[in-house]
């Protein structure tokens, strides 16, 4: 852990009251953060200051729930202004309010910031921010990755944003969920996306974009070529908007993700979906989140000949109708000890099994190749719920599947004492790094 003090002279930070934890080299994490704040007369408005000249080695800032407020803001874009190495800001729940996103949009329209990643969630901002940040986000190009969920912004807003994203060139993730979108703002928003061709992660989750709005992003899929993630979870979306989506479904090329949990869909609605992808060759779907939807046995025949055309494909669903507990266990029989079993049957390692699945011989994999790997190979046959469990002990948050974990997870067996390295992957035990001789027993290999 950095000395703290030594820290703030480094970013050249006044010394606060307040701690602050420092993550990793490169990232800052200030939280509660007062940024030498002032009181004044009481009664009176608190003014914050902060400075830090140019620096570096920081390019991770944390600054969420440190009541900076609009005074404080101007403060931050000062020290932005000077910093040209920071790439990823959160300023969340900071209470910004309208003259806090006036001052973001006036400096994000100079376009000379450094920053790709920018989080604004929950700063009360409503639909004259929304104007705001159509006139910053039409003019940069910079930012890469935007949050403003938990805001305010209602259909108003919506139009606003809608303009912004057909003239935007830069963005490829946007979060606008937990906001007030309903059918007016839910059309402009997808008007918006049918002139984008950037935006690759788009989560419109907790909103209300009805059928209507459902349609209008039916349109949206029919056309558009770089959406690979949609989340349209709790959006009042019935079977008559997901008809519309389906059909939009039927031409897209590349979505791989679409969530649609806690919307009243039904079996029927859901049969359409995944019906839909068996009627696109092209279709690159990978994941259809229906969590809340109870199916029937018939409604899982028709997805594993889906599955067959399409075997990348992952359904999730609340549960199949009329399913006895001996069913239940026998699909989720540990897909680990299925393989391990195999393994020892062939004499064979378990990396030389995963290895078999990779024309490369690589030691990781897309989560869509992987699924589609297991559910195609015929050594260790497994059903979607046991290949979906098996991803889930095996994936990465960057979408790949690493097997490399497992290789050196025989390790363990003969390493000495404090050999053993850190890995998030292998029960916090192991990094898939070179390990030097002189940390195993070779007596117990």
């Amino acid at each position: 852990m950095m000395n703290l003090l030594s820290l703030r002279q480094k970013m050249n930070l006044k010394p606060s009251r307040q701690h602050r934890t420092v993550t990793r080299p490169s990232t800052v994490r200030l939280r509660p953060l007062w940024l030498e704040k002032k009181r004044s007369q009481a009664g009176r408005a608190q003014k914050q200051t902060w400075r830090s000249k140019s620096n570096t080695s920081i390019v991770t800032l944390e600054l969420a729930d440190n009541c900076i407020m609009e005074e404080g803001t101007l403060s931050l874009v000062q020290m932005l202004q000077e910093n040209y190495y920071l790439q990823d800001l959160n300023i969340s729940n900071n209470d910004l309010g309208l003259k806090g996103a006036s001052t973001i949009s006036e400096f994000l329209q100079r376009n000379t910031s450094s920053l790709l990643n920018l989080q604004l969630s929950g700063n009360n901002f409503k639909d004259e921010a929304a104007e705001l940040f159509c006139q910053a986000f039409s003019a940069n190009y910079r930012i890469k990755t935007l949050d403003l969920s938990h805001n305010e912004f209602s259909d108003k807003g919506g139009e606003h944003l809608g303009q912004m994203l057909a003239l935007n060139i830069g963005l490829q993730s946007l979060d606008l969920s937990w906001n007030h979108f309903h059918t007016r703002g839910a059309v402009a928003l997808c008007n918006g996306l049918r002139a984008n061709v950037t935006l690759q992660k788009l989560d419109l989750s907790m909103n209300g974009f009805g059928n209507e709005g459902a349609t209008a992003l039916g349109e949206v899929l029919r056309l558009n070529n770089s959406l690979v993630y949609i989340d349209i979870s709790s959006n009042d979306i019935s079977n008559e908007g997901v008809i519309k989506i389906s059909k939009g479904l039927e031409f897209n090329e590349s979505l791989k993700v679409l969530k649609l949990f806690l919307n009243p869909v039904s079996m029927d609605g859901a049969t359409l979906l995944i019906l839909s992808i068996k009627r696109n060759p092209k279709s690159k779907m990978e994941e259809i989140d229906i969590s809340n939807v109870l199916v029937s046995e018939q409604f899982v025949k028709i997805l594993d000949g889906v599955c067959a055309i399409h075997p990348q494909l992952d359904v999730t669903y609340k549960a199949v109708q009329g399913f006895s507990a001996k069913k239940e266990l026998l699909l989720w029989t540990n897909p680990m000890k299925l393989i391990q079993s195999y393994a020892d049957q062939h004499q064979i390692t378990v990396i030389d099994f995963f290895k078999s699945l990779n024309p490369n011989g690589r030691m990781m994999m897309s989560v869509g190749d992987f699924r589609k790997a297991m559910i195609q190979q015929d050594k260790v046959p497994m059903n979607p719920y046991q290949v979906r469990e098996l991803i889930k002990k095996l994936a990465e948050k960057t979408g790949m599947v690493n097997f490399s974990c497992w290789c050196l997870g025989g390790a363990l067996r003969i390493m000495k004492p404090g050999g053993i390295k850190n890995c998030g992957l292998c029960y916090g035990s192991i990094k898939t790094a070179k390990f030097s001789p002189d940390d195993f027993n070779v007596s117990l290999a």
